[in-house]
């Protein structure tokens, strides 16, 4: 295998969960780009079908498949309504996720007045919306013995940021259960089956837009205060998590297991000085 062959997903079949989100977009694209038949998994019709339509404009294959992260026997129908289309799972991507705004705590608010219930369903929603999808496709390529699951982590499991306690302690422990899974899958299949994780730094999404950005377009101070702690000075695009998210994928990164990958644009490494 040459050294670029080796970082192909030629006729690999790869779930994304959260793939009509933003960033959702661009992995999606990029899984279809280096060779991969693409599961479009999400809650929204219209812009599964759109996520579809584009890949397919791009000269790639996928399909959308409705469902619910959370719901054990829709994931399973779902993966049943996979292997039937394709025969099989190589890869998944867990990337469906995102925070809540009672999850949240204020600079202005009680710091022990927070909403348990909405805490909770941002817990569920980042670790149980990966743990339950991996039980399910995890399964079909625990079955052949080959695959590779790559988790969403986030900065904030590294950094805890202020004010998003659900989405910290969510995070947090998504890349506890990543490196439980890694070494449990490395014991029982050889490394065949692997689990990664990627921890994006400050990207510009719908969910935190009205953090980061005004109704004039400019820089919120919160904004401000990530982009002077990260060396780069700017936030990240979607498009610089697929090199990492396609190296996880690939069989170039075949002796990897149980890691997380930064992708902030130096903000982790910046003491600030």
């Amino acid at each position: 295998m040459s050294s670029l062959d080796q970082f192909s997903l030629h006729g690999k079949v790869i779930v994304i969960t959260g793939a009509t989100g933003v960033l959702g977009e661009a992995l999606s694209l990029a899984v279809a780009e280096a060779g991969a038949k693409v599961v479009v998994l999400g809650r929204d019709a219209t812009r599964a079908a759109a996520r579809v339509a584009a890949i397919r404009a791009g000269g790639g294959e996928a399909i959308a498949v409705l469902t619910d992260v959370l719901d054990k026997e829709k994931m399973q129908a779902a993966c049943e309504e996979i292997v039937a289309t394709w025969g099989t799972i190589d890869g998944l991507v867990n990337a469906a996720g995102g925070n809540l705004p009672g999850a949240n705590v204020g600079p202005d608010q009680d710091l022990f007045d927070l909403s348990i219930e909405q805490t909770r369903q941002a817990v569920d929603l980042n670790l149980f919306g990966t743990v339950i999808p991996t039980t399910v496709f995890g399964r079909v390529m625990a079955e052949k013995g080959r695959g590779s699951i790559v988790n969403i982590s986030s900065l904030t499991a590294q950094r805890p940021l202020t004010r998003v306690l659900g989405y910290t302690m969510a995070k947090k422990a998504v890349e506890a259960y990543t490196q439980w899974m890694a070494v449990e899958l490395g014991l029982r299949y050889g490394g065949a089956l692997r689990m990664n994780a990627i921890a994006p730094g400050v990207f510009l999404t719908e969910q935190n837009r009205s953090l980061l950005v005004d109704t004039n377009g400019n820089p919120t101070e919160r904004a401000r205060k990530f982009i002077a702690h990260t060396p780069y000075q700017r936030f990240g695009v979607p498009e610089e998590l697929t090199g990492t998210l396609i190296y996880l994928l690939s069989d170039a990164s075949r002796f990897v297991s149980g890691e997380t990958i930064l992708v902030d644009g130096g903000f982790n490494a910046y003491s600030g000085v």
